[in-house]
């Protein structure tokens, strides 16, 4: 079966809203947005918007009237249920992917995926310690987004790891390219069937948001410095 997330005229809406002086760049850009609302009601627990619409939207938005705030809430909770939607059913949805400025015959998947990862932390459940046993089988799933982000890589630099050569390299991101959309509604049905599991694993460690400042100590925001 094949469901339409919204229509063309309400996701452009949604799309030229996020992109707007509103949110003073704090908002998601709508593919980011897909990607981190598809973690978000994926996971082992159910996420209430008031936790992660702020993530998605920034903490302060300057919105012009109550009805603009109450336009954007709209929209944003209408993609948001038509994904839920989509994943409860097994239905296919259009992936939103945007093509890079000078390669435009080449999709740029690192904002999906990277915000896919990040929509991970959201909620008071760590996803691979409530995974339990089947922690090695969701970490497999879980490697086509950190591969496609660029995640995987930056890891292994970081520590001075082997990486890929580029033939490897190339392979890797095509076949994580074509497990892509497949992966999004397996790892969905992966934590359907266990979200009736009576306990669930609190995180010890506190949330940095997106747009905090790093606990790093650089005075960047989370997302703009070890965030990415």
């Amino acid at each position: 079966m094949h469901t339409t997330i919204m229509t063309e005229q309400e996701l452009d809406q949604l799309e030229e809203l996020l992109d707007s002086d509103i949110f003073k760049d704090g908002a998601m850009s709508l593919d980011a947005l897909q990607g981190f609302l598809c973690a978000v009601v994926s996971g082992p627990e159910l996420v209430p918007p008031s936790v992660w619409m702020p993530e998605a939207l920034g903490e302060s938005p300057a919105y012009e009237s109550l009805e603009q705030a109450q336009q954007v809430a709209n929209l944003v909770m209408q993609f948001y249920n038509s994904i839920a939607t989509a994943l409860s059913n097994g239905e296919d949805f259009d992936l939103i992917l945007y093509a890079f400025e000078d390669n435009p015959e080449e999709l740029d998947y690192v904002p999906w995926c990277d915000a896919y990862v990040y929509g991970t932390q959201i909620g008071d459940s760590n996803w691979f310690d409530a995974a339990g046993e089947f922690a090695d089988e969701l970490s497999e799933k879980m490697e086509v987004f950190f591969l496609l982000s660029g995640l995987l890589k930056e890891d292994a630099e970081k520590h001075k790891e082997p990486w890929l050569s580029e033939k490897e390299e190339k392979k890797a991101m095509k076949q994580a390219r074509e497990a892509f959309p497949s992966t999004i509604g397996d790892i969905h049905q992966f934590w359907l069937a266990r979200r009736s599991t009576p306990e669930t694993i609190r995180r010890e460690a506190p949330k940095v948001g997106r747009n905090d400042s790093c606990p790093c100590g650089s005075g960047k925001k989370f997302k703009l410095c070890c965030g990415k």
